[in-house]
This record gives structure tokens, sequence and C-alpha cells, in this order.
């Protein structure tokens, strides 16, 4: 009776260690964001490494399989089946004239030793190496290239050292499985809009912690009017995602005209959905931003998809931007329609095309010419972005009679600085 007692208890504690053992896992694999089975690789490298430090010999390859159920582990030996194809076989009399040899020699060529020490093959070394007959002793149908396992007499009992050891490979692979596991993550972000909350401020970069790692918010990605403070919680846009040995270095920016798009697909069921659809975006971050928008659907009105009931849509989109003013557009295959909607809210007369040259001169009335034109030409500027068409403004008095502007004037000369062209 008291045997059964006894019996019952050791279960009882064996099941509880390993009732521990294994939620321990799973709380690593759940705050690194990583797999359980690289958790388990790396615990029998931690393993291996210890045993080979204790128990072990220099040049040995030692494999440990850890079993998660049981808590046990198993340790093995692994030797590579070589022959003079792969590995320089050297004896010990061979060894001992090489090292006098190196000790004697003058440096004369060292460019031409390197080469030659490149061309070399790795020395046979019997803790990693087996020859063909010692390895069909063991495996009788060994061949060349086999990888043979020897098992090694399990150990549990480890110094202050192998401990240390164990302890740095645990470390340190945690460390990469937990980078490489987050650069996965946010690379498959990449162009797309996440909040964050602003951590600190350096200088004119602010860092902002995204959850699990922290994306740079660059002086030449910010909106020039915005500012930040720390525990500020923004959107951002995820410019660019690399490999960094601290972490994934990402790029954030507020600027992007990508940006537009993916908060228009938060707000506009219809956008994400697809019946409605942003055809081109011209932004001029923090000031003004033009859409053009089409329906895939018959029966759909993409503007006031857009705008949505009373502009509560649009309105969450320019609150996000801090008041960046949207210009929303209905799409035209007709490029004239087009460029003359773009132009909006200035009424346009007439639209005179040149295909071959991508350029349209507008005709607008001549008090609606400052309003084509906009504030230092904004306006037509993003209008030519928005079309992908060379803009000019003409405005037309009551008696058909041109004015020429100097507005208009200006902005055909900066063009032409920018571009190089001539008329």
């Amino acid at each position: 009776m008291v045997r059964k007692k006894k019996t019952n208890a050791d279960e009882a504690s064996q099941s509880g260690r390993l009732g521990d053992f294994g939620s321990a896992i799973a709380q690593i694999c759940e705050e690194k964001g990583i797999s359980k089975e690289k958790v388990i690789e790396t615990i029998e490298a931690a393993l291996a490494a210890a045993y080979k430090k204790d128990y072990g010999k220099k040049g040995q390859n030692i494999k440990a399989v850890f079993d998660e159920r049981t808590g046990d582990t198993k340790f093995f030996l692994v030797k590579e089946v070589v022959d003079d194809t792969m590995r320089e076989f050297v004896s010990e009399e061979e060894e001992e004239s090489k090292e006098e040899a190196k000790t004697t020699e003058v440096k004369s060529e060292p460019k031409e030793a390197a080469e030659s020490e490149e061309e070399k093959l790795p020395r046979f070394n019997p803790e990693r190496d087996f020859t063909l007959e010692e390895a069909q002793t063991i495996k009788k149908d060994a061949q060349i290239g086999d990888i043979i396992e020897i098992a090694l007499e399990p150990k549990k009992d480890y110094g202050r050292v192998a401990a240390q050891t164990a302890k740095q490979v645990i470390i340190q692979r945690i460390r990469e499985a937990e980078r490489d596991s987050m650069y996965d993550e946010y690379k498959d972000k990449e162009g797309e809009v996440v909040s964050g909350v602003v951590q600190r401020i350096e200088g004119r970069n602010v860092f902002i912690d995204l959850g699990k790692s922290v994306g740079v918010l660059f002086p030449s990605e910010q909106v020039a009017r915005e500012s930040y403070r720390i525990g500020q919680r923004l959107k951002i846009y995820i410019a660019k995602v690399e490999a960094g040995s601290k972490g994934p270095g990402i790029t954030l920016s507020r600027i992007h005209p990508e940006m537009i798009r993916k908060l228009f697909e938060l707000e506009v069921p219809e956008i994400f959905a697809g019946t409605v659809e942003i055809k081109a975006i011209a932004r001029e971050a923090g000031e003004r931003t033009k859409i053009a928008v089409a329906s895939t659907e018959e029966g759909i009105d993409p503007i006031g998809s857009c705008v949505g009931q009373k502009g509560t849509r649009v309105q969450a989109v320019i609150d996000e931007l801090g008041g960046e003013k949207i210009d929303i557009i209905l799409w035209n295959d007709d490029i004239a329609k087009f460029i003359s909607a773009s132009l909006s809210p200035a009424k346009v007369l007439k639209v005179d095309v040149k295909e071959a040259k991508k350029e349209a001169v507008v005709s607008v009335p001549e008090d609606q010419l400052s309003l084509a034109i906009g504030k230092k030409g904004q306006n037509v500027r993003l209008a030519a972005k928005l079309t992908g068409w060379k803009i000019d403004i003409l405005g037309v008095k009551a008696d058909g009679e041109t004015v020429a502007s100097e507005e208009t004037s200006e902005e055909k000369t900066e063009e032409k600085a920018e571009t190089g062209s001539e008329e």
C-alpha cells in the first residue's frame, strides 16, 4: 500500500515537472513569436554544447535529441564517411615535419601561399570523420558520404562552464530566431498601414513602437507641419523592411501616396471589397491630395462611397492626416473629361489635348483662373500628377479674349527648368 502511494506521488511529481517544462516552452514561443520546433532545436543545441564542454573532445560533432514529453535527452557522436577525394590524410610524421617547416619557412610569396591553402582539401579528423573501413565495422552497408551517429552515454551532471556555455547558446539562438520571426512578420506587412505609439524622439528621428518591433520615421518621411509627442498613437505606412543584426530595420512613412489608398481601404468597405477602385493618387503630404476613383460594378457611386454619409468616411481619413485636404475625382477613360475633372473645384470651358506630347491646354473662365491654378500652382500641379499629362491653363474673358496669367507662366518656367524641356 505504501509502495503504491509512493509510485503515484512520483508520477504526479514527474507529470508536474513536465507540465511546467511544456508551459515554459509555450510561454517562450508566445512571448518571442517563434515556433516550438525552433525552441526545441535551441534546447538541443545548448545541451549538445554543454555535453561537449564537459564530456566531449575538440573537433567532435555532438548531436542532442530532446524528448519534450519525457524530458530525456539522447546524445550522439556524428561522423561522416570520407575518402581521399574529400579529405587530406596526413600521418603523424608528416604532420610533425609540416609543423617544423612552418616555423622555419620564410614568407616570400604570401598571396600564392594563401591561394594554395584555399585549394587544399580539409584535413581528415578522426573525431568527426570515418574511413569506409571503419564505418563498415559499425554499419555494413555504409557508403562514402554517409552520416553515422554513434550513441553516447547520457549525462546529467554538468560543470559551471558547461552550464554557462549552454546559457549563451540559448540566448544567442533565441535572439536569432526572434529576429528572423520579426523580420518575416513585418516583411509581410510591407506596404501596409499599421497603428503605432511614439516611443522616443532622437533629434528629428521618431521611433515608433509597432508592438513586437520598433520602426523609425525619418525626417524625410514626416509631414512638415506635423509634430509628434511621446505616447502619441498614430497610423503609419510601412515603407521598407530590411534584415538587421539587431532586428528588422523598419522604415516608416507618413507622406507616402499609398498611405492614402490604405487609409481609404480601412474606412470604405467598397474599396476593401474591390467594388470601388482607386485608379490614381497625387499627393502633397500635409497640404492636399487628389484621388481618382472608379466603380467595378454598375449601380455603385464611387465618389459617394468614398465620401460616406454626411462625409464621415472621408473625414475620418482627413482627421488621421491632420486636416490634409482630399479631392475625390471620378476616373474617366476620356482624357479630356478626366483632365477637366482633375482641376476641380475650378470650372473648365474647354480642353484641347495633344496626344503625341501628352499635353493639354485647358481654358477656364477668367474668374476661375486662380482657382484652377491653385495656391503656388498646387491645384494644376496635382492635376498633372494625377493624370500624367502636362497641363497649361488659359483664362478666357466673357468676350472670348484669352488672358495670359503670370502664375501660369511661372509654373511653365519652373516645369521647364525641372524637366529640361523646350517649347
